[in-house]
């Protein structure tokens, strides 16, 4: 028989435990209440002889409960339900009274680090992280099974942004910015039309960056073709305006040159609005809005010299940089930029290759912009080229009712990533337990994913009018639920993974960069795609395997397995695990290599894939960056570039990064000791750990250089 526990594992009965546990309740009764051992067997065999499967550990102990009633053992059953009753409050206890005081008093590094565009100090930030251990101690206590809470505290599943889950709120979308300028939308209850110039348009675009920002708790991505028509319309206004005043005094091709150069100068100041406003402005949560700007230029846009200009002056001004308080140009965290590659612009004689060799320059001094292969996401997408919403996760393919592909108005319901080396560790190289292991797993993350849909379902249209009512997802009636925009794979729900590197260790005792290695991998990656599938006919939903980026947690469920597993070579004792189906940063591999090899796993992972390759000194490989990214064209959806060098984006510090006394980073510049705003050089054993880095030493090295 197994037991069923409440984290939802699966374990052998073992008698021996119920007989203790009587035992101890034996132990606080008058020596006439308590149970006999023939009483203790006979509640046993009782038990047994339902020749049950499975039990419920819930089921076992009812049972238990009763036996005792019937023969009249009622103090001591009176005992051993006080004995379960306390057991359960205990587990639903209030957890969030240090969290918060840690927080308050900045001592809460795990919260500090999480989010490169949160700041836990100021006071706004802190009101929404308060808020947010609140949601996230009713989440743990009263709103999700006990199983799955069981579950991600013990390491099995990550149940993402709990701290948000008390509200009917979602994670990431691509805004239907195209549709909210045409026809214009509404933030605060106040109309806003159609933009009749470029730079409103921008205006108008941060705004309802913003306010979307505000009203979920992920990422939002704007395509910015749609700017395009704006542009032209600032040149065919400024033109109409010359002409009138100076038609008949002014030669046309002076008045064509005087509207160039105003349309420059207003392209210019609006892609300026867009950087700065979206630097300075601060959402309601407290942080700056974690927004991608989408870079494409589509062969047959009727506006793409607009929007290739539109282009040029982004890379321009984000190759720049931006000023900190002490004045220096500083990268900035936000927004992300995604150029894509296409025909016109591969850096095989398109015409807009000028613009990938801009790109590839800002890449080298600023790390973005990221990378998109038009041709190999239309061999995965049918045909299609999109944005990946802000978290870089992406949507499956979704025909409206006019058979149209639909991408911008969708959105990503929630995310809930499995730990794969734990399976590996409770299996080792049994691959058959392997297999159970993880289907019992999955069930749980299906679970916890339903939970995310369910927690959604009968939202009022009201909750978020931007979102809902006014263009950025929808245009529903007041009142109206949101519940048709959660079904049928409109919007998804993303089943992350973190370590397939350290799983294939594990199981097969190589890495996944080996031919053994990289068969089982893919097996396995090929497996959770066909489940996501499977769960999306069962359910009617749009699930999707995403291959989720989150550093923090490739960290937190090292130190977890760590913690309850011990110390085993090449697996827990590195301190991270590896990203999704990335190769590990101490394999000798170059960038080719790398990600010829990973392509192939980018393909069953179509929820959310990105590749890196680190080159070192950028700046001076200029030619080999550009290589890089005619590689990239052929061969890989998504990937972007690391660097070797160490760099500072509070300061702008371009040298090497120092380990302080206190075993902390520390820009030897300006101060700054938040690894999440710094670039640093994975050196030795790739290890970039809470604040120190230790070439998998322990904690005395005091050493302020980091070169060992």
């Amino acid at each position: 028989m197994k037991v069923i526990k409440r984290d939802g594992r699966a374990v052998d009965y073992d008698r021996s435990k119920i007989a203790i546990a009587i035992e101890k309740a034996n132990k606080e009764v008058r020596k006439s209440e308590r149970a006999t051992k023939d009483d203790i067997d006979s509640i046993i065999q009782d038990i047994q002889d339902l020749n049950r499967k499975r039990m419920l550990v819930e089921d076992i102990q009812d049972i238990i409960e009763q036996k005792l009633m019937e023969k009249e053992k009622f103090e001591l059953a009176k005992k051993y339900i006080v004995y379960r009753y306390n057991r359960a409050l205990v587990r639903k206890s209030n957890t969030t009274d240090e969290t918060i005081l840690g927080l308050i008093r900045n001592e809460n590094k795990e919260l500090a680090e999480e989010n490169s565009n949160k700041n836990t100090v100021l006071a706004s930030t802190q009101r929404d992280y308060i808020a947010g251990e609140v949601s996230r101690d009713l989440t743990k206590r009263l709103l999700l099974p006990e199983k799955i809470t069981k579950a991600h505290e013990d390491g099995i599943l990550h149940f993402h942004d709990a701290d948000y889950f008390v509200q009917p709120i979602f994670n990431c979308c691509l805004i239907n910015i195209g549709d909210m300028l045409d026809n214009g939308t509404v933030m605060n209850g106040k109309l806003i039309e159609s933009p009749k110039s470029f730079q409103v348009a921008c205006t108008v675009t941060t705004q309802i960056i913003a306010a979307v920002a505000s009203n979920q708790y992920g990422g939002q991505s704007v395509d910015m073709k749609h700017l395009g028509k704006y542009l032209r319309k600032t040149y065919d206004k400024v033109k109409k305006q010359l002409e009138d005043k100076y038609s008949g005094k002014l030669p046309e091709e002076t008045i064509e040159d005087i509207a160039r150069e105003r349309q420059k100068t207003e392209l210019k100041a609006g892609v300026q609005t867009i950087q700065y406003q979206i630097n300075t402005l601060m959402t309601t949560n407290g942080q700056s809005p974690f927004v991608t700007l989408f870079l494409h230029l589509e062969e047959g846009d009727p506006y793409i010299e607009e929007n290739a200009m539109i282009i040029e002056e982004v890379i321009k001004q984000r190759y720049e940089g931006i000023k900190n308080e002490k004045g220096v140009y500083v990268t900035p965290a936000f927004p992300k930029l995604i150029y894509v590659l296409d025909e016109n612009n591969c850096l095989k004689g398109g015409k807009y290759d000028y613009l990938t060799k801009m790109a590839v320059k800002c890449s080298a001094k600023r790390m973005y912009p990221d990378y998109i292969s038009a041709k190999k996401m239309k061999e995965n997408y049918e045909g299609n080229v999109f944005s990946p919403m802000g978290c870089r996760s992406f949507l499956s393919p979704w025909k409206d009712e006019n058979g149209e592909y639909k991408f911008e108005g969708r959105f990503n319901q929630g995310v809930v990533s499995i730990n794969l080396p734990q399976i590996g560790i409770v299996a080792g190289s049994d691959e058959k337990k392997f297999w159970e292991v993880l289907d019992e797993r999955l069930e749980l993350c299906k679970e916890a994913l339903m939970c995310r849909h369910y927690s959604l379902l009968g939202t009022k249209a009201d909750t978020s009018p931007i979102h809902w009512r006014y263009g950025a997802i929808a245009r529903l009636e007041h009142g109206e639920t949101i519940d048709k925009l959660l079904k049928g794979g409109y919007s998804t729900l993303s089943l992350g993974y973190i370590g397939i590197y350290e799983l294939t260790k594990l199981v097969k005792g190589v890495s996944h960069t080996t031919e053994e290695g990289r068969e089982f991998a893919l097996k396995v990656m090929q497996y959770l795609k066909d489940t996501v599938v499977k769960w999306k006919k069962e359910t009617g939903l749009g699930f999707a395997l995403y291959g989720t980026p989150a550093e923090s947690l490739c960290y937190r469920f090292a130190r977890i397995d760590k913690e309850k597993y011990g110390v085993i070579k090449d697996i827990t004792d590195k301190g991270y695990y590896t990203n999704s189906y990335h190769v590990d940063v101490r394999e000798k591999i170059d960038a080719f290599q790398k990600l010829a090899f990973e392509s192939d796993f980018q393909k069953l992972s179509t929820g959310g894939a990105i590749s890196y390759v680190e080159v070192p000194n950028m700046k001076n490989n200029l030619e080999a960056l550009e290589e890089v990214v005619k590689f990239i064209y052929d061969n890989i959806q998504y990937a972007e570039f690391n660097t070797k060098s160490d760099y500072c984006h509070v300061c702008g510090f371009d040298g090497e990064i120092i380990i302080n006394d206190d075993n902390e980073w520390e820009c030897p510049n300006c101060g700054n000791k938040d690894h999440s705003k710094m670039n640093v050089t994975r050196r030795t054993c790739g290890y970039l750990g809470e604040n120190f880095w230790n070439a998998g030493k322990t904690k005395e090295i005091k050493s302020r250089v980091l070169h060992l």
